[in-house]
């Protein structure tokens, strides 16, 4: 045992010095950059962007969200897999050494023709072995494969915080959108309360003859329009409880009966003012979708080496120390040991073309995770600018619907009033109640729209954002 120590210690640190990683170093492609933001956007200490909304409610959906979701478990299984696969790769790097161990007995023939030479025809044999082997990695086959597993564990983890951001932004909205369906059904019910007040009332006059059967259907008709519009409401609403509950992790019994609190209204729900103005300088670390393409593309350089190294031969060591006997009391005594050592090496000569076409096949992978890489950067680009926009945009468009909200308001209570005078008919009255029932659902659905392009806007830029200002240190 001792000799077959020294020996694989002697020729493996040989073989380490000496062995060489056929196939090109990773470099991070160079991408035509913009100038960025000068501005010092920093992610949230704690990255739940979502405290920027202050809702306790929207706290806990997200809480029971990263805990529960589906998506996320399986992005952590993922991880758990590529955790597996690199210590895989690992272990290539190291020999491999088993304990090996057999008991034999044989009858044989008294007619084959070593009858004469064997003293009996039962035999017995007893073997036990450790049994040492090792492919020199002279060429980087197992570090390149290595190196692969490595990178993709990096990607899977990246993958996963992908998958986080994904979900708590879609919980977010989820939960925006059941505060939207909240307040249009609220107003569409309130609506529709009058409409039914007013049916009523001309219901009782066409009956003794004090309106003319137009107005009176017509009331009716803007009384059903309202009805159908609660009914369709109500319906979004329950669908939205719903695809809430499958985001946060709910089991079929808690989908039934769960309901999600009411909380705050939606345009008591606080919006950060402080909206960034550009894209960050660090944006190719914030965006885990980066991340998760690079590591990616990492891997596919690494496999380039890998596929390379099937052109080279493979030499193996193999050491063997033991004992043997025909009797198994006698096996570990003194003369049962044996030692054995050899090395091997395979060269191909002619494999079909199978060789070049895995190196081809590496070099597309590559050219493929590349240009994956470079669309996740445009991405990224695309959906912050988008966000940013849409901020600007939302903000505007809240304001000037606030401002027609407030308008038809006043316009509608002088509008009763000259109904009650006289002064205009019923369709007058009725074109002013429809302009502001359309009017308070668009300003809910502006409202609705602002909270999303904040949320946008926080997994645009990797899970949020604070910002200090550059000459805060300079006064």
């Amino acid at each position: 045992m001792r000799k077959l120590k020294n020996l694989i210690g002697l020729v493996l640190p040989v073989a380490l010095l000496t062995a060489c990683e056929v196939g090109p170093d990773y470099e991070r492609p160079d991408i035509d950059m913009p100038t960025l933001s000068k501005e010092d956007i920093k992610e949230f200490t704690a990255d739940k962007w979502w405290n920027v909304f202050h809702d306790s409610v929207l706290d806990a959906l997200e809480d029971a969200a990263i805990k529960n979701n589906a998506d996320l478990k399986q992005a952590i299984a993922n991880i758990d897999i590529a955790k597996a696969e690199a210590g895989i790769a690992f272990a290539d790097l190291l020999p491999s050494v088993n304990l090996k161990g057999s008991g034999e007995k044989d009858f044989s023939s008294k007619r084959g023709k070593f009858a004469k030479l064997a003293p009996s025809r039962h035999s017995l044999d007893y073997t036990s072995s450790v049994v040492a082997s090792y492919e020199l990695d002279f060429f980087g086959k197992y570090r390149r494969a290595n190196e692969a597993a490595r990178a993709m564990l990096l990607s899977t983890r990246a993958a996963k915080e992908s998958v986080l951001l994904t979900v708590t932004s879609e919980t977010a909205k989820a939960y925006f959108l059941l505060r939207a369906l909240d307040a249009q059904l609220a107003i569409a019910r309130r609506t529709l309360k009058t409409r039914q007040e007013t049916y009523n009332i001309y219901k009782s006059r066409l009956k003794n003859g004090y309106c003319t059967e137009f107005d009176y259907l017509r009331i009716e008709a803007e009384m059903a329009s309202v009805e159908s519009t609660v009914s369709s409401l109500a319906a979004s609403q329950e669908k939205a409880e719903n695809a809430l509950s499958v985001l946060i992790g709910c089991s079929p019994r808690e989908m039934v009966k769960r309901k999600t609190a009411k909380s705050q209204a939606i345009n008591e729900l606080k919006i950060p003012v402080n909206i960034p103005n550009g894209i960050p300088s660090d944006i190719l670390v914030r965006r885990p979708d980066i991340l998760q393409a690079e590591g990616a593309l990492i891997a596919a350089n690494a496999k380039i080496g890998v596929a390379r190294t099937r052109y080279f031969p493979s030499i193996s060591l193999t050491g063997m120390y033991g004992f043997e006997s025909q009797s198994l009391g006698q096996l570990f005594r003194t003369g049962s040991d044996m030692w054995s050592f050899n090395g091997g090496i395979s060269l191909p000569i002619f494999m079909g073309g199978k060789i070049s076409s895995e190196n081809e096949k590496a070099e597309a992978s590559y050219r493929k995770m590349l240009a994956a890489y470079e669309k996740s950067i445009q991405v990224a680009f695309k959906d912050t600018l988008d966000a940013l926009v849409s901020n600007r945009h939302c903000r505007e468009i809240v304001r000037s619907t606030t401002r027609q909200v407030n308008a038809l308001k006043k316009g509608y209570s002088i509008a009763r009033k000259q109904k009650e005078a006289g002064l205009i008919g019923l369709i007058d009255l009725l074109d002013v109640e429809r302009g502001l029932l359309s009017a308070e659902m668009e300003l809910v659905k502006a409202l609705q729209n602002q909270l999303n392009a904040t949320v946008d806007l926080c997994k645009a830029l990797g899970g949020g954002w604070t910002i200090e200002s550059l000459n805060k240190n300079r006064k």
